[in-house]
């Protein structure tokens, strides 16, 4: 199989024209990287990628959950677990759940991501039923009290996103890619709303245990592949399918940077792109200092690490830090392109 990666460009004045727009966004490309394993990389003219990808590359991605998709948006993260590895046990307490996604709606985020099952490594699976208590109750008080931003559930299990979905939840981001429960595909289909679609090698309890790849990014974008044939299969349009590489997740440190490194090839996918690198262990590693034990320390990595995928035309950036994420977000499209988010 041969791959294309985008070289992307955001500098509005160097933008020659015969440019193409990336994904219906703001970056833009005239050069691609054509990969085939074992045959080595070379630089390409789109006029020498084939119609079917050059469209997949260009063409604009539909409205998630009704946000557009042609500015960068923001997902904020809200754990009501005891034992999540940033923030497990603050947010378990429902007001305190409340008023967290409140303040983070208020701050800017185009979604909230509510989850009741930590999958850290080494982390335990949760009954359905803990899980659901933990997390219907505020999704369906947050649709009650009037919530702007959509609610995504962030969950493996069909049982626990019907009850979301009853509840007003209006997204469902899976970590498994609809591989952990076989009921979860005709659940989303059936309802008709968006999914995310993430990649993990194993299970939570043992995905750190020696990560390997024979080429990490290939690997990964086949996978995503594999995951959204399987979705359309089960009645998902591609429309309402969002991508993750899932850094973090069955990956050591070098595997996750070859993905940042590389994230233009996963729009080559069709879809929107969900990048969850916030307060992840490698920023501490590579960062140093207290931050490589101390996960609420590395927002400034988390910051480094948006602002390049935001360079590379990833749509929707899953965050702890609302207030910082977004001002960062704002003095990028300010210094770059002269306008505010």
């Amino acid at each position: 199989m041969i791959y294309y990666r985008p070289v992307v460009m955001t500098d509005p004045a160097a933008r020659p024209a015969g440019a193409l727009t990336l994904a219906g966004g703001w970056c833009w490309f005239e050069r691609l990287e054509r990969i085939e394993r074992g045959c080595g990389r070379r630089i390409v003219a789109p006029d020498e990628v084939p119609e079917d990808v050059i469209d997949r590359l260009t063409r604009p991605r539909a409205a998630i959950a009704g946000i557009a998709m042609d500015a960068p948006r923001l997902m904020g993260i809200l754990n009501v677990t005891p034992d999540s590895f940033s923030d497990g046990g603050r947010y378990l307490d429902p007001g305190a759940a409340l008023e967290r996604a409140r303040a983070m709606a208020g701050a800017g985020a185009d979604f909230i991501d509510i989850g009741g099952e930590s999958t850290r490594p080494g982390a335990e699976t949760v009954p359905d039923a803990d899980e659901t208590a933990r997390t219907q109750p505020v999704i369906a008080a947050l649709r009650q009290g009037g919530l702007p931003a959509p609610v995504s559930i962030d969950t493996r299990k069909a049982a626990v996103a019907g009850a979301a979905l009853d509840a007003g939840a209006a997204m469902v981001n899976d970590v498994s890619a609809l591989a952990h429960d076989p009921a979860l595909a005709g659940l989303v289909a059936g309802r008709g709303v968006p999914v995310c679609l993430m990649h993990a090698q194993g299970d939570p309890k043992t995905m750190q245990q020696d990560p390997r790849y024979d080429d990490v990014l290939l690997d990964v974008y086949d996978h995503l592949a594999a995951r959204i044939a399987a979705a359309e299969a089960a009645g998902i349009a591609w429309g309402r399918i969002v991508v993750d590489p899932g850094i973090g997740f069955g990956k050591t440190a070098a595997h996750n940077l070859a993905l940042l490194r590389g994230l233009s090839l996963f729009h080559g996918l069709g879809c929107p792109i969900l990048l969850g690198a916030s307060r992840k262990r490698f920023i501490g590693l590579i960062g140093g200092g207290a931050a490589e034990t101390q996960a609420d320390l590395r927002g400034p990595g988390t910051v480094a690490v948006t602002l390049g995928a935001l360079a590379q035309g990833v749509q929707i950036h899953r965050v702890h830090d609302i207030v910082e994420i977004k001002q960062a977000l704002r003095l990028w499209q300010a210094v770059t392109f002269g306008e505010k988010a």
